[in-house]
């Protein structure tokens, strides 16, 4: 059973460590216990090197991932992946693959025992703190991590220039957004490339600029091979009012397409084209819907790679945060472990701007961003500005110092800084501690970093990533046409279709091809129309479906069908001059087959295409149409966090007034003594201050009233009776206290079953959903093509 003193495990809270007394170093049983919705005004953590800021993040994302928070986190030096390495039976044997052999060798140790000190170690520490194997247990099941390394084939492979795709509608008609996605994307292109340029006056960025701008307008996608087309060629003749050929010369733009036609073609950079598409949707929650905390490894990457891979990566965040429904409870994080070059005072890299754009627009969608550093003088703090939350640790310079002093007075709320003071604060800090400047509360704190349960093995190398991630899939997907090869053995006809009865409809494909081989495919095409009043549904949709048919009496499976991205109008009556022809196969000759063939299609149809909903026993909710089912687990979570959130905001509402009551009550015992002994009052005042700050951290969830806590307070009310007073006066000082004591009580037992009665948790991962299938009518079925399909 875990210690009172360490009851962390509170609604909406991460455990963040012990409160550190306020003369001196010597740590406190009081727990930090750090607000999951004050991350939505974003964090900055700041701190030298070994001063425990790697420990701090990491138990931060530790507690996110037990809150089913998902994380992206941007992992510039490689300590991240860490995370992965969590042992809930902490035996050595699991810590020797990571130990760092330096040490064990300089502490003159053999592997196996350096490992089981370390297992040790770890052991303690999470005992000290609270914490063992069975929270690290918790941690595991709660969320999914995983470790990407973009133009590298370590880890999950991640594909940053397969596309640059047309952002949505939504993002589109915001002309600051749209523009500032365009620029984003363009410097950082550029950038690869080895150019810094300027967006207003070179010519490279002003014609990359246009290109993605018209293609982007008409909603086309445009890969590698279609950028590098589209410079020697533009869809357009004119720049401003200038002649294109005037303004950027043909010969000019070739030299452009090829430098960038150059990288395409170097050596390893395939990579950059392979693996998952940059969706942020996937990468904070898995097909399920479980959390994920998705590491972003690019340690191993030149600086210029870097800035182009993480403005993609904020360029598409920022698109799936515009599409977000508002909330005020946290969604998601956003956690970059050092900032620095990506955020400067005064250089604008294609960076900047997007996280400007984060820290001014994310909390409405309830995603945090976390930022780390050890060189808080490449900050702008004019963006901080918009962070509410500061864990500052030990700092190296005077010059530091001076910028961190900067940037929380500029945080603060007007005349609530006291300078001085937080300086003295700041010189005081050791390793491990930090101040916490929390613009939700009434004043900042000095703790120290809990124990974490991921065992801080270092930096990772490309090697152990790969070791980490061997039993995940990260083989992309083959690249294909989605048809199927000619068959093996079959002959190719060559000049006129084959001669088949006048009843079977034949249509063909277009093909670019100059002389095309055609083969036959049994396709059909419906318009359905699905309705449901009862869940709001009035859809409509096109089906185009193609079957291959075999020799031989093997019957018709449309369940082998192959879906086509093709409407009606993209099929034409004649075949291209030139072409050639697989033979038909018997069945697709007969025409006395289309018929029944016809009439199981649409039964095929009524069965399958139809409208798959889940449903939310617990929240009364069900699905959209077209949501996965990730996607709506991660909707049932963050509606139990919202209601969570209102849950506890109640509570403190109807806590915070009997608060009062008890203060005012403590106030007038007060008076009383003072006409006594008014050499009492001061110690009086901060008796009451005290103990109203005491009920209140308790309604705050920062800590638990307990008899303790109570005997403090009746102390300091005792304390204030003189020997010198009359019997009468002690007497009469003792029944308030004793009257105040009990109203303490029965607060304390009212609050604790306010709690416990609080049924708010949830994890949609184990929801069991019911599922509801709409299907359409017969009648709302109209096939509008059925026959031979002759496809290139």
């Amino acid at each position: 059973m875990l210690n009172p003193r360490f009851d962390f495990e509170k609604l909406g809270a991460f455990y963040l460590g012990k409160r550190v007394a306020t003369a001196g170093t010597q740590l406190t049983d009081e727990l930090v216990l750090y607000d999951s919705r004050d991350l939505t005004t974003h964090a900055v953590i700041i701190g030298m090197t070994g001063s425990g800021k790697t420990g701090l993040g990491i138990g931060l994302l530790e507690e996110a991932a037990l809150d089913h928070i998902p994380v992206i986190a941007i992992d510039p030096k490689g300590d991240l992946g860490n995370l992965m390495l969590t042992f809930p039976e902490l035996k050595p044997e699991d810590f020797r693959p990571w130990i760092n052999m330096r040490q064990a060798v300089e502490q003159g140790s053999s592997p196996d025992d350096f490992a089981k000190a370390e297992a040790e170690k770890w052991k303690e520490g999470l005992a000290k703190s609270g914490q063992d194997g069975t929270r690290i247990a918790k941690l595991k099941d709660s969320a999914e991590v995983a470790i990407y390394t973009p133009g590298s084939t370590a880890g999950l492979q991640i594909s940053v220039l397969k596309s640059f795709s047309a952002p949505k509608a939504s993002l589109r008609e915001d002309a600051e957004l749209y523009g500032e996605r365009i620029q984003a994307t363009t410097t950082g292109l550029l950038s690869l490339l080895g150019l810094d340029v300027d967006p207003v006056t070179s010519r490279e960025h002003i014609l990359l600029s246009r290109i993605l701008d018209e293609s982007w307008r008409q909603d086309i996608d445009l890969d590698i091979a279609g950028l590098i087309g589209a410079i020697q060629k533009p869809p357009f003749e004119q720049i401003g009012v200038m002649a294109l050929e005037s303004f950027y010369p043909a010969s000019e733009r070739f030299s452009l397409a090829m430098r960038l036609n150059n990288l395409l073609a170097a050596p390893g950079f395939e990579s950059w084209m392979q693996g998952e598409a940059m969706d942020p949707a996937k990468l904070f929650f898995t097909e399920r819907g479980k959390p994920r905390i998705s590491i972003m490894s690019i340690a191993h990457l030149p600086e210029s790679e870097r800035m182009f891979f993480v403005s993609m990566l904020l360029n598409e965040l920022i698109g799936w945060m515009r599409a977000q429904q508002g909330t005020t409870s946290l969604r998601a994080i956003l956690y970059m472990d050092e900032i620095f070059g990506y955020l400067p005072p005064v250089a604008n890299p294609p960076s900047k701007q997007l996280f400007l754009t984060l820290l001014k627009q994310a909390r409405a969608y309830g995603l945090g961003l976390v930022l780390a550093t050890q060189n808080p003088v490449d900050l702008d703090y004019k963006g901080l500005s918009n962070t509410g939350t500061w864990f500052i640790g030990r700092l190296q310079t005077e010059r530091d110092k001076a910028r961190v002093m900067e940037g929380l007075e500029g945080a603060a709320h007007a005349g609530t800084f006291d300078r001085p003071a937080m300086e003295q604060t700041l010189a005081g800090l050791a390793k491990r501690q930090f101040l916490l400047h929390n613009v939700h509360e009434d004043e900042a704190v000095v703790f120290s970093t809990r124990w974490v349960m991921s065992y801080l093995a270092g930096p990772m190398t490309r090697d152990q990533v790969r070791s980490l991630m061997a039993g995940a899939d990260t083989t992309p997907a083959a690249a294909g046409t989605g048809q199927p090869p000619v068959a093996a053995g079959k002959s190719v006809t060559g000049g006129e279709a084959p001669l088949l009865p006048p009843g079977i409809r034949q249509f063909y494909l277009p093909s670019s091809q100059d002389k095309p081989v055609y083969r036959p495919r049994l396709a059909g095409a419906a318009d359905i129309a699905i309705s449901s009043s009862r869940y709001g549904i009035d859809e409509s949709r096109r089906c185009f479906y193609a079957l291959d048919i075999e020799d031989g009496p093997v019957p018709v499976d449309w369940a082998r069908a192959e879906a086509l991205s093709l409407t009606v109008d993209d099929v034409v009556k004649h075949a291209e001059p030139g072409a050639t022809f697989s033979p038909c196969p018997a069945p697709l000759s007969s025409a006395a087959n289309y018929a029944r063939w016809e009439r199981q299609f649409k039964t095929w149809l009524r069965q399958n295409e139809c409208i798959r909903l889940l449903k939310s026993a617990k929240f009364r909710l069900t699905s959209e149409p077209g949501e996965s089912e990730g996607e709506f687990r991660a909707r049932l979570q963050q509606t139990a966090a919202e209601q969570r959130d209102e849950a506890i905001e109640k509570v403190r509402k109807r806590y915070a007034g009997k608060v009062n009551t008890l203060e005012n009550r403590l106030l007038r015992a007060r008076q009383a003594v003072e006409r006594e002994a008014s050499q009492s009052s001061s110690k009086m005042v901060s008796t009451a201050v005290s103990f109203g700050t005491a009920i209140l951290g308790a309604v705050l969830g920062r800590k638990r009233l307990s008899a303790t806590s109570a005997s403090r307070v009746g102390t300091a009310i005792r304390s204030a009776s003189g020997a010198r007073k009359q019997a009468s006066d002690v007497e009469r000082a003792k029944q308030t206290e004793a009257r105040v004591m009990a109203d303490i009580e029965q607060l304390n037992a009212e609050l604790d079953e306010e709690i416990a009665g609080l049924d708010t948790s949830y994890d949609s991962q184990s929801e069991e959903l019911s599922e509801i299938l709409l299907r359409p009518k017969a009648a709302d079925i109209h096939v509008s093509l059925f026959g031979l399909l002759w496809t290139p």
